[in-house]
């Protein structure tokens, strides 16, 4: 027996630590995508969201638009752009016991995403870590970044698994081996021409096809002795876009290696392959729109930009329905309808996906758009069920988080779109295929940073601390930082839940100051030029409110300021403002409700800053910490009798090294007289830049590097040298009860780097933290988060970077850190809704998710104990749940197969998942409540889609009807032997088939045509001799109006595989007397047109076509046989030269029974042998009746669950099929599994029942030691 593959060997890394490679945090929000990230974006087939954003891979859920994560691409020498990203397509492969955990096959969140300079970084999404780097300036010895950085990405497949194939520069298109060992395996020159765009074929994994911006078209296929199969295409475009091109490249905007985003941003023709149609391609041009024929090498048609509409960016086609969407320049989306029996598309509609109302003007642009392959497999499965009569009524796949409204009725699809100002639209597009009308609503939107981030500003650590104060355990404050941008809003960010709170249009210009006045306003300033002769500065300060959202300005001149605003510094309190000026006196304003100017201090400050609330000492305990108030902490700090709670002080430095401290009282100023240090205490060098000030220590920074503290109230004094650059900022510690050090810092220097040093220490600079977990980008500015409420948690900053991003950085501050490992304490993540998304489980909860999902749970189980769901209308809250867990399992007649009991300890393990309502929403839970009695195979298509699995998903959707086919044939054969009376079904539309090929004009059964339209993505897995034969019959119209010997050629072949001679032989004898195929064209035109069919005769042409075949002319050698009816031997002469479609596209013609099967079982061994698509191949195999073949191939695949499910599909089928024809007494015997095969023996099925068992038992050990992680 096969071994049997265990779940842990099927795990991966889930670790959350940084990896040799790069290293990325949660809490991080991504500034904007840019147009120098090429639009890049890719949604994986389990629903993940993922795009390029500055320098960094932005991970959503686009279905509860909430932001997973982000990756950082560690930053090299300079920025660079994430320019390409792609998520890896699951691997059908699985692995025995004891294989390495490492291997990167088993990681099921894989990403790709390569940058301006050229490097490729193999993300594990889920574990947040590099796998592998991809440097082809490495590998060729040269330079970095003087390869050029990617252009696009694309997987591809192959025997060893997938395949990533690239574009570097302008015109060069490597593949690479991405395991253990990542290497590049080949490489090709397209140069002079630049390289656009990468695709994969969803017939042919292994098949991807490369365009380029003068109409090069390249279709590559891996082979399995590690050569390349090449074909090369041109695609001819109009006149226009040839001009159009000629004058770029005289205005090239970056010349090489750069790649063609970069050098030709406004130029980008992209392609897409047809998910209906075999080798039918769709490009789009910047003014044209054109289908092209892979087979024929040839357009089909070219359809001109509508007048009026921006030029085309992209091209999208639907899943399911002759559909294409196309991206405009201008944010618009065209939508077009292919004409039946032509591939000609026609305009249906056109939709805005950026919304005129609530958007600047002008308004940003559209940068990407994809669509939502998942929603279409849940599609099908929800139709195909209700198609077979499964199902009654009308269920929804995908429910809006504001209505339970069924999302199904009609036609549909999904779209999500990226804008450059931060902003991911989720879209439902809806339309009526007869009226060819449309309408497009929003789904929801998930706001990230609108623009490059500038300054921030954290609330007074006092103000946190003294929020909701009652009793010893005062309620938390919900932390918020506010951060400034350039393009003038204010986002506010609540840091728990790493989500844009609020969003404020405060001003026109970028934000160049912002602070905090309280708990709820924000005082900003930004400052213009004047355009007059006069010149000056319009400095504009404005207050904003964030209870009611309102913003006022102060301080309104008339006319411009000869000097801008330097800074702003608000007290803690929120009570003054400090504004400074580039050479002139700095302002002090009271705050009130109307803001007041005190007075004007003319001092050559150099740096201001007001105090810090005091700290706490060791010996306070919490209680008094609590109910002091800050008269007792500023008498206590400052050692004066009594001191009113307004007033306030500032430590200031001047040009001249002088120091000081001022304290405001009301509406005096007065200076605060501290113990003076030492006369050496002042820097002889160095300007003072950076100071911050705790009562009763004052902190300052010059620009040499030095770093010097005083103590007011004892005059003590101390410094040391950084040995860095000058220092433009320094921000003290939150102190909370217990700590050891009241004097940690955090300093950033003027080279935008920061360290953190603890002034209690003996050697400061010996024992600091430089860029503790460092967090990849240069910083632009810092600060403390206030958080801390225990000394054991780890100290906060939020950093702004220069990537735009916004990060907040965990210091661990344990001084036993560097000689022990401890685990980071982690916060809980506030999220407005689960995260219903089982891929990101650990890899055991995950297995155990899909085996509960595959044997049947009842609906009840789903419904959770969470309050807060914003649907939680359609589910009630469910009881807690105790005794036998199995009552949750569904009830079925089907033969037990595996260990009854492991259901009821997958279900224990799963608990934690279910009560927080995060394992399935409110749409897929209704879609499986409503298929979960319906049957195993649309049980187990579910659980295969839900972790993407789509090949897997399809294989059990047309597993009844591929096994329906086998045994009907079977049937009818056995009865057409005892009664020719008793004629199948299925028999007569085969004979009335092959009557209607001989005539001329065949055509098409309304009903097979309706069925042909429905198929959607099951077209894939086509093995019906009746979609075949419609399939190739649709394609004919098609190539009426092509010319050319070749073409003609191919016509007459497509025309006799259809069995469809009389056009044929007119189509040969339309070649001209002086064409060189002229007298083999008679021949074959004679030959077909032979009423007479003789045994002589019948040797004559296999003779003949024999010797074509030898002198590499099979087509026509087959069309011979056809002549003759040879029809057998002409599909293996057409299989020996690898035209399997065609094959079958014959045999589908002209073959039954046995001899139909023959055809399919040997195309399935191809498909799993050539192109490793072992799901298809499953398909093919069960059609033709080769269940032995089909339950071997999944043994050597070492998928022992996926055996036995199949087991139990193939036995459900066949007694459902068999039920009228036997007794009821005969299905009252006790339940054994019934495999309608006579080649497999009952010890076979047993003992795949048996290591099903053994998988079942190694699962739950794994699950029992992996910890829950919903996150």
């Amino acid at each position: 027996m096969a071994s049997c593959a265990s779940p842990s060997s099927r795990l991966h890394g889930n670790a959350a630590g940084a990896g040799a490679g790069g290293s990325a945090t949660a809490m991080m929000l991504p500034g904007p995508p840019g147009r120098g990230n090429g639009g890049c974006i890719d949604l994986s087939p389990a629903g993940l969201l993922a795009h390029g954003a500055g320098s960094s891979v932005v991970i959503s859920d686009p279905r509860t638009m909430q932001l997973l994560c982000v990756l950082p691409m560690p930053s090299s020498s300079l920025a660079s752009f994430v320019t390409a990203v792609r998520w890896v397509p699951p691997s059908s492969r699985s692995h025995a016991a004891g294989d390495d955990d490492d291997d990167d096959e088993r990681r099921p969140l894989r990403l790709a995403a390569g940058d301006r300079h050229g490097r490729i970084a193999v993300w594990d999404a889920r574990a947040r870590l590099v796998l592998h780097w991809l440097n082809l300036d490495e590998t060729r010895g040269v330079a970095p970044g003087s390869g050029g950085g990617i252009q696009d990405l694309c997987w591809i497949h192959h025997a060893s698994g997938w395949l990533l194939a690239s574009i570097h520069g302008p015109s060069l298109l490597c593949i690479w081996e991405t395991s253990n060992n990542p290497s590049v395996l080949w490489m090709f020159d397209a140069s002079p021409e630049y390289l656009s765009c990468l695709r994969r074929d969803p017939f042919d994994a292994r098949h991807l096809c490369a365009i380029g911006l003068r109409g090069f078209l390249l279709s590559a296929i891996p082979r399995p002795d590690s050569d390349i199969s090449l074909q090369e295409h041109r695609v001819t475009y109009g006149a226009s876009d040839i001009a159009e091109l000629q004058r770029l490249e005289k205005e090239i905007a970056a010349p090489p290696p750069s790649p063609a985003l970069a050098a030709f941003p406004a130029f980008t023709p992209k392609l897409c392959f047809s998910p209906l149609w075999r080798n039918i391609l769709y490009a789009t041009f910047p003014r044209e729109l054109i289908v092209f024929d892979l087979n024929y090498s040839t357009a089909l048609s070219v359809t001109p930009l509508p007048r009026g509409f921006g030029k085309f960016s992209d091209v999208m086609a639907d899943p399911d329905l002759d559909v294409l969407y196309c991206m405009h320049i201008d944010g618009k989306l065209s939508i077009w309808k292919r004409k039946e029996g032509e591939q000609v598309h026609l305009l249906c509609a056109v939709e805005e996906l950026m919304p005129s109302i609530g958007t600047i003007v002008p308004p940003p642009a559209v940068l990407a758009t994809t669509i939502w392959q998942s929603e279409s497999i849940f599609h099908n499965i929800e139709k195909q069920s209700r198609d077979l009569g499964q199902i009654q009524s009308t269920h929804s796949v995908i429910s809006d988080t504001n209505t339970n409204q069924n999302m199904y009725q009609g036609t549909m699809a999904y779209l999500t779109s990226i804008s450059e100002d931060g902003k991911i639209w989720s879209w439902h597009l809806s339309f009526d295929k007869s009226a060819c009308a449309s309408r497009i609503n929003l789904m929801g939107q998930l706001h990230l940073l609108s623009s490059t981030v500038t300054t921030l500003a954290v609330p007074s650590p006092s103000l946190l601390a003294t929020v909701a104060r009652g009793g010893n355990n005062p309620a938390p404050a919900v932390p918020l930082v506010a951060v400034g941008t350039q393009n003038g809003t204010i986002e506010i960010v609540d840091v728990l839940a790493n989500a844009i709170s609020v969003s404020f249009a405060v001003h026109s210009s970028t934000v160049r100051g912002l602070r905090w006045l309280g708990n709820s306003r924000l005082v900003s300033f930004s400052y213009s030029q004047a355009n007059d002769k006069t010149g000056g500065y319009n400095n504009k300060l404005i207050i904003t409110c964030l209870r009611s959202g309102l913003n006022r300005s102060f301080r309104v001149l008339q006319k411009p300021e000869r000097a801008p605003i330097r800074a702003l510094r608000a007290s803690s309190s929120g009570r003054y403002l400090l504004i400074l000026f580039r050479d002139a006196p700095v302002e002090v304003w009271a705050m009130t409700k109307n803001p007041m100017m005190l007075r004007s201090l003319a001092l050559p400050f150099t740096v201001l800053e007001w105090t810090l609330p005091s700290a706490p000492r060791p010996g306070q305990n919490a209680a008094s910490k609590q109910s002091s108030t800050s008269k007792e902490r500023s008498a206590e700090a400052t050692g004066a009798e009594s001191t009113d709670e307004t007033s306030e002080s500032f430590a200031f430095a001047l040009v001249n090294g002088a120091l000081g401290v001022f304290e405001v009282h009301g509406r005096r100023i007065r200076d605060f007289r501290p113990k003076w240090p030492s006369s050496s205490f002042a820097s002889a060098d160095g300007l003072v830049t950076a100071m911050a000030y705790r009562l009763p220590h004052v902190v300052m920074g010059d620009r040499s590097g030095n770093i010097r503290w005083w103590d007011v109230t004892t005059g003590l004094s101390s410094s040391f040298s950084t040995h860095r650059e000058g220092i433009r900022r320094i921000k003290f510690s939150p102190v909370v009860h217990g700590d050891r050090s009241r004097g940690r810092i955090a300093v950033l220097f003027y080279d935008n780097t920061f360290s953190i040093f603890d002034l209690d220490s003996a050697d400061p600079l010996a024992n600091a933290l430089l860029q503790p977990q460092s967090p990849g980008t240069l910083v632009l500015e810092l600060d403390w988060l206030s958080t801390r409420t225990k000394k054991d948690e780890p100290l906060v900053l939020c950093i702004a970077g220069a990537d735009s991003s916004f990060r907040l950085i965990e210091v661990n501050i344990d001084p036993k850190a560097s000689s022990t490992l401890r685990p980071v304490t982690t916060r809980e993540r506030f999220r407005p809704m689960p995260l219903c998304l089982p891929i990101l489980f650990p890899t055991a909860h995950a297995l155990a998710l899909r085996m509960i999902l595959q044997l049947g749970v009842k609906p009840s189980w789903f419904e959770c104990n969470s309050g807060d769901k914003l649907t939680s209308s359609s589910f009630k809250a469910a009881p807690a749940t105790f005794g036998d867990l199995r009552s949750y399992m569904i009830e079925t007649t089907l033969p037990p197969i595996g260990d009854s009991v492991v259901a009821e300890l997958l279900l224990k393990v799963l608990e934690p998942y279910r009560k927080d309502g995060c394992i399935l929403d409110d749409g897929r839970a209704k879609l499986y409540s409503a298929i979960v009695n319906k049957g195993t195979c649309a049980r187990f298509a579910f659980a295969a889609a839900i972790f993407g699995d789509f090949q897997e998903a399809l294989f059990w959707l047309q597993l009844p009807q591929a096994l329906h086919h086998y045994l009907d044939k079977s049937t009818s054969r056995s009865t057409e032997k005892g009664s020719e009376s008793s004629v199948h079904h299925h028999s007569e539309q085969a004979s009335t088939l092959n009557r209607a090929s001989s005539s001329m004009e065949r055509s098409v059964p309304e009903n097979m045509a309706k069925v042909a339209e429905n198929c959607g993505q099951l077209s894939s897995m086509a093995f019906r001799q009746e979609q075949l034969w419609f399939n190739a019959n649709e394609r004919i119209p098609w190539h009426e109006k092509l010319d050319g010997e070749e073409a003609l050629q191919k016509r007459v072949h497509e025309l006799v595989s259809l069995g469809n001679l009389e056009t044929a032989v007119s189509l040969l004898l339309s070649t001209p007397p002086e064409g060189s195929n002229f007298y083999p064209n008679a021949l074959r035109a004679v030959v077909l047109s032979s009423a007479v069919s003789r045994s002589l005769h019948e040797l004559a042409v296999k003779v003949v076509a024999a010797n074509m075949v030898r002198t590499d002319k099979s087509l026509s050698g087959t069309h011979l046989l056809c002549a003759v009816g040879r029809y057998q031997e002409a599909c293996s002469q057409l299989q020996d030269a690898g035209c399997w479609v065609d094959a079958a596209t014959l045999a589908a013609s002209h073959l039954h029974g046995s001899d139909y099967a023959r055809v399919l079982q040997r195309w399935g061994d191809y498909i799993l042998r050539s192109e490793h698509n072992m799901w298809r191949a499953l398909i093919l195999y069960v059609a033709a009746g080769a269940l032995p073949e089909a339950l071997e191939t999944l043994r050597k695949n070492l998928r022992p669950d996926t055996a036995a499910l199949f087991l139990l599909a193939c036995h459900e089928i066949y007694s459902q099929i068999t039920a009228e024809s036997e007794s009821s007494d005969d299905m009252s015997q006790s339940p054994k599994l019934r495999f309608p095969s006579k080649n497999v023996d009952d010890e076979d099925l047993i003992a795949v029942s048996e290591v099903f068992g053994h998988y079942q038992q190694k699962l739950i050990h794994v699950c029992m030691d992996a910890e829950p992680n919903m996150d």
